[in-house]
């Protein structure tokens, strides 16, 4: 597991300006976006289309995700400490408990085996 870091990508600069619209306006159509081992600690990304975006690994802490729809991200490994999550949906592959322990603890998100 990577610490989480500023990542070199013109896409994540727009999300830690919380530049929302122009993250969505910018972002390819199709194909994954790496956003794994970021640092999103405290900003706010409510709007965000989250469509297949690799956020594993990252932080999370304090950050306003409310109303997200992240079934299709890849969340494994992710934290999300004092995270605001009203209204978000989840990839179905974690079950409540484990956001719930993420939110709580910090402790990193772990998809459920089949």
């Amino acid at each position: 597991m990577s610490q989480p870091r500023q990542l070199d990508n013109p896409l994540y600069r727009l999300l830690r300006n919380e530049d929302i619209a122009g993250f969505n306006k910018q972002r390819p159509q199709e194909g994954e976006i790496d956003l794994s081992s970021g640092d999103f600690r405290g900003i706010d990304l409510r709007n965000l289309n989250a469509l297949h975006i690799n956020f594993t690994d990252a932080y999370f802490r304090g950050t306003d995700l409310r109303g997200l729809d992240l079934r299709d991200a890849k969340l494994d490994g992710a934290s999300l400490a004092h995270a605001q999550i009203s209204g978000a949906y989840f990839p179905v592959e974690l079950t409540a408990d484990e956001i719930l322990m993420s939110v709580n603890f910090g402790t990193r998100l772990r998809y459920r085996t089949k």
